[in-house]
């Protein structure tokens, strides 16, 4: 059965992906942001674009730091739609910003945003869908399930036999720590 773990073996992008990031729990909000926004922003594109583009959006979103996107207006907007380093839609340009703000609510009500996942973890993606639906901005069923995938909230990131998912689970990820 082919899988992503076989398909990003010594890819140069999908590789370090893989076997660094890829289903590792995340416990730093600008993290956690930044791999919302790059799943957001994969959405009908392929992933190996958005992997292609990391840098360029870490240096357009200013390192993801929350607080600093929270504050962005027209300005920033235009800046970020005339630049080529990053995916210039509209929608998600305006989703980021728009995340950005309602994540410092929650910071302000729950302490992080990661307190805030996991206060509501754990929960079957159903709910979760309908939880990110009401609280974010262009967070669709696939959008949802490879961030949670993808941040540790969610087995299934790698194949049983994968040798990074040793390396996962020695880290205790949230999936791990409820039965999930």
């Amino acid at each position: 059965m082919s899988s992503y773990c076989d398909a990003a073996r010594g890819h140069p992008f999908h590789g370090p992906y893989h076997d660094h990031e890829y289903g590792f729990p995340i416990a730093d909000d600008d993290r956690l942001f930044e791999r919302l926004i790059l799943e957001i922003n994969q959405a009908g594109l392929s992933w190996l674009t958005i992997l292609k583009k990391q840098e360029g959006f870490r240096a357009a979103y200013h390192g993801f730091a929350i607080a600093k996107v929270a504050r962005y207006g027209d300005r920033d907007r235009a800046r970020l739609l005339a630049d080529a380093r990053i995916i210039r839609n509209r929608l998600k340009v305006e989703a980021a910003i728009a995340n950005a703000r309602a994540i410092l609510d929650l910071q302000a009500s729950h302490g992080s945003f990661k307190a805030w996942l996991d206060a509501h973890h754990p929960r079957p993606l159903a709910e979760w869908m309908k939880l990110f639906k009401r609280t974010f901005r262009f967070t669709g069923s696939e959008i949802v399930n490879e961030f949670l995938l993808s941040s540790g909230y969610l087995p299934g990131a790698h194949r049983p036999d994968c040798l990074v998912l040793a390396r996962i689970t020695a880290l205790n990820p949230p999936w791990m720590l409820t039965g999930s």
